[in-house]
């Protein structure tokens, strides 16, 4: 927070390749901005809170740094010392202070990607980008561009957003720090004059002071539609333009040096959002809330379309007189409610005059709120279709008549805008746990026949029950029958859903998912119950894809023998061949880790994909894969584009559907051109799976033996910890902040599935923040090191040298010890070893902490033997850097946390001291930056 924000480089040897050259330049960027902020931040912090505070802050801050620097011993004493000694207030303070650091250096670290960014693409004359580069890779493979046309005709590329509680952040505080990545940003473009250089720097000033006095914290707890509309944020910010844009800069890559294609790309690109619809443990997402989140979208990309059109009809000042125009625009535009007389010569703005006053009356009637008025009365849409329709007729008048320059401009982003978004904007999922439909289904069932017990039956009664209740034409509800409060709630969820198709059209709700499938009978529940309102009827039409989605270890591994037997069940088969012929699966990344540990996770999701991929193609029918990976790789995260290419042959087939979670959507989308490179990595990495590699070939034998054989010892080594030793359950509670967690108001869902301390119970999410918190991040590498120990013992013979040559052979197996690479670097035993202290029975803490502290000493070792690295993360120097520069700024965090966490469990009132843990955790979670 001062002129020495960042440790000097200046030890290290000078480099002598170009690229190094470059990345030391960037380096040297990057530090310049940090200090910057730092500086203002610091100054912020002496005029806000005095002197004693600045002085007190920049002591701590040398001196982490001294010892991360040096190693210096006598530097964390002192450091101890400092931190132990301060009041509760003081405390809160310094919190702050090194919270806000974190926040701002992660602005600066995003402005130096950017800028790499374009330092790349101008050095290849703007035709750099992932995508640009796979495209080029599938021209040399002989891929021309009206195959890739033909592909993409049936291509689905889905992130979903979902809002699983891991973005700490409020909204007004990153809407400030868009302000102040903005105001970089102008300082790195624009050539400015001493004047207004000076007048930006007073508003980063002004900016960094409205930040430190905005909390940093929510005050009160997140409604579902409160979740909803930082949600949409995301659509300003990037996905309504950056979509139409992607697209349509493929499409003319595609037609460069060639012919203009006969028919337009097809929109491939489309968001999805579990937002407002994901029932899942959430008590608070009803039909009611689900018909709120609905309007909510539709508002937003109707507010979208009628601003674009003003601003269209604005600059389509072409006169009758001066240029021809088409019979059908001609037409289109006498239909106009528009009388005044200042367009009357002007038939391409009265055009859009009456579209707009069409889709203000498509708003009232789909009671959507929009801000704007139309200039008169006119018919609304009855679907986007036609909307559509108007569209295309401005755009052929304007081409048959030499204006195609003007065509590609604003209307035909609009054009492809209302393509990828219709009215509903984003596609909801709905999605409830299998044994909520269960009940549901008993009661209705029981009711309906007095003496039965759906619960009592054994898996295949049950089917043969709910296959005959798929092709009966009557009704399963009875309006004579009180149901309970639980099964009334999910009929009153499908009612809903119903009726978003008849008011949005089907896009609006495509997916009814399954949490927790684990047989046939789930999902065939499922079918039924939306048999019941109409999406699914007798004769074997479906409106709605049923999707199971397979979480456990357990799951996973029977996921092939279900969905053989699904597809070879007549009456379900029709449902799936009246969708197309085409079935989506769910993987849950985040539950298998949690039950089984990160190499067996990994390993188990990669064999069920081989093992669907093989079932469907028996079946004939498209397998659509959707991935639940969270944010971090405790959770499935890490590099999409690596995670998308590391797949089995055969199991991305040019459909791929991801779900974008917590704070990696804000750090993923917030910024624009953040935003579009990461949507061309998802298109590129599903292009390039699908075609260049489709098939690429299995791995060896022995390799497949030996994952087997790793992921079964690294299996037992996790189960033997997290699930077999005696307190573990006690440790992890009194260890880590998973209590404290809970105050923090960053979600609407409960933290457990049930109101126990089970860690069968505890959702994905909390338990791997918590281990983030304490720096183990546990989850993201345990068993590893053990299990190589064990492979390695009993198959001398192979040894080392095999398992090297699997990294450097298979993109699995270098993902996986890619991921555990990044995790690792991130953690520290020495601070986790604080947060063990907490535990307070002496003989648990030293039983279970050194357990742990030896695995992870052994996964690092083996680690970096395999990957033939000296240090972690030796292969990624910008990421080496990122980590090494935040470490003196996240432990003081650490430390604090500790103190705190102790005085609150030991009832101390002063509701500052759970402030400052909350804080605490704000300002971790920052360092970190991927935590949940």
């Amino acid at each position: 927070m001062s002129l020495q924000t960042v440790p000097s480089d200046s030890t290290e040897q000078r480099p002598n390749r170009p690229e190094d050259v470059q990345a030391m330049e960037a380096d040297a960027r990057l530090r310049d901005d940090i200090r910057l902020l730092g500086r203002i931040l610091g100054d912020t912090v002496r005029d806000q809170e005095g002197a004693d505070v600045f002085d007190l802050v920049e002591r701590i801050r040398q001196t982490s740094i001294r010892f991360h620097r040096d190693e210096d011993r006598l530097a964390r004493r002192e450091l101890e010392q400092i931190l132990d000694s301060m009041s509760t207030s003081e405390t809160v303070r310094i919190v702050r202070a090194f919270s806000y650091f974190s926040h701002l250096a992660n602005i600066a670290e995003d402005q130096n990607n950017i800028r790499q960014m374009r330092a790349r693409a101008a050095a290849k004359n703007g035709s750099s980008g992932v995508l640009a580069e796979t495209l080029a890779h599938a021209k040399a493979a002989g891929i021309g561009p009206d195959q890739l046309r033909t592909f993409f005709k049936t291509a689905l590329v889905s992130p979903v957003l979902t809002a699983h509680p891991t973005e700490v952040r409020r909204k007004s505080t990153m809407d400030r720090e868009m302000e102040i990545a903005a105001l970089l940003d102008r300082r790195e473009r624009v050539a400015m004059t001493a004047e207004e250089a000076d007048a930006g720097d007073e508003q980063l000033r002004r900016e960094v002071l409205t930040l430190w006095q905005t909390n940093l914290l929510r005050r009160t707890k997140l409604t579902v539609l409160d979740e909803v509309a930082n949600g949409l944020s995301f659509y300003d910010y990037t996905f309504l333009r950056e979509v139409p844009r992607l697209i349509n800069a493929l499409e003319d890559r595609l037609e460069e040096g060639g012919e203009q294609a006969a028919s337009e790309l097809a929109s491939f690109l489309r968001m999805g959002s579990w937002i407002g619809g994901d029932r899942d443990g959430n008590p608070f997402v009803t039909a009611d809330v689900m018909r709120g989140t609905l309007r909510l979208q539709s508002s937003r990309v109707m507010q979208f379309y009628l601003n674009e059109l003003h601003v269209l009809g604005a600059e389509l000042s072409i006169a009758a007189h001066l240029a021809d125009v088409s019979e059908e625009l001609r037409n289109l535009a006498e239909r106009s409610p528009d009388t005044s007389p200042h367009r009357s010569g002007e038939p391409y703005r009265l055009a859009v005059s009456g579209i707009y006053a069409r889709l203000t009356a498509t708003a009232e009637k789909l009671e959507v709120e929009i801000t704007r008025r139309p200039v008169g009365k006119a018919a609304p849409y009855d679907s986007v279709r036609e909307l559509q329709a108007d569209l295309d007729v401005l755009h052929r008048s304007l081409i048959s008549n030499n204006a195609r320059v003007i065509a590609r401009g604003r209307l035909r982003l609009l054009r492809r805008a209302v393509d990828c978004f219709g009215f509903h904007l984003a596609r909801l999922d709905i999605r409830q746990n299998s044994a909520v439909h269960e009940r549901t289904i008993a009661e209705l069932i029981d009711a309906a026949n007095p003496g039965m017990s759906y619960l009592a039956l054994g898996e295949d009664a049950r089917i043969s029950l709910l296959t005959n209740e798929l092709r009966s034409t009557r009704a399963l509800v009875s309006p004579f029958v009180k149901y309970s409060d639980e099964t009334m709630g999910e009929l009153n969820v499908f009612h809903a859903a119903a009726e978003a198709h008849a008011k949005f059209g089907s896009d609006a709700i495509p997916q009814c998912i399954i949490s927790m499938c684990k047989g046939m009978s789930d999902m065939l529940e499922v079918a039924v119950l939306l048999k019941e309102v109409g999406l699914v009827h007798p004769s074997g039409r479906s409106a709605i894809n049923i999707v199971p989605l397979f979480e456990t270890i357990e799951d996973l591994q029977a996921s092939s023998s279900i969905m053989d037997r699904m597809l070879s069940l007549h009456d379900y088969r029709r449902l799936v061949d009246s969708r197309g012929s085409v079935q989506e699966v769910m993987l849950g990344y985040s539950d298998s880790n949690k039950d089984g540990g990160f190499v067996t996770s990994g390993w188990e999701l990669y064999k069920a994909e081989i093992g669907l991929v093989e079932v469907f193609e028996r079946h004939h029918v498209r397998l659509r894969l959707f991935h639940g990976r969270g944010g971090s790789v405790g959770r499935g995260g890490g590099p999409s584009y690596d995670a998308i290419i590391a797949q089995p042959g055969g199991a991305v087939n040019g459909q791929i559907r991801i779900t974008e979670q917590g704070e990696i959507i804000s750090s993923k989308y917030s910024n624009t051109e953040v935003g579009r490179n990461n949507l061309e990595i998802l298109a590129a990495a599903t292009l390039e799976a699908s075609l260049l590699h489709p098939r690429q070939s299995a791995p060896r034998r022995e390799y497949l033996t030996a994952m087997d054989e790793l992921s079964n010892l690294a299996f037992k080594a996790y189960r033997g910890l997290v699930y077999e030793t005696e307190g573990f359950v006690e440790y992890f509670w009194s260890s880590t902040v998973i209590n404290e967690i809970a105050t923090l108001n960053i979600g609407s869902r409960p933290a457990s599935r049930k109101k126990t301390r089970a860690i069968e119970d505890l959702r994905a999410i909390p338990w791997v923040f918590s281990w983030a918190q304490c720096r183990l991040m546990l989850p993201g590498w345990y068993g590893f090191g053990s299990a190589v120990e064990q492979w390695i013992a009993e198959h001398p013979e192979q040894g080392m040298p095999f398992l090297k040559e699997l990294y450097q052979e298979w993109p699995f197996f270098r993902m996986l010890l890619s991921n555990m690479d990044m995790v690792l670097a991130k953690s520290s035993i020495a601070i986790a070893s604080r947060y063990a202290e907490l535990v307070p029975d002496e003989a648990l803490r030293e039983k279970i902490f050194g357990r742990i502290r030896r695995e992870w000493h052994s996964c690092i070792e083996t680690l970096l033997d395999i990957m033939g690295q000296d240090r972690l993360l030796q292969g990624n120097p910008l990421l080496e850097r990122s980590v090494r520069h935040r470490f003196p700024y996240l432990d003081p965090l650490n430390h604090v946390q500790v103190e705190l966490l102790r005085e609150h469990r030991a009832q101390n009132p002063d509701e500052q001291v759970l402030r400052g843990i909350q804080l605490t955790i704000n300002g971790i979670s920052a360092g970190l930056r991927n935590t949940g």
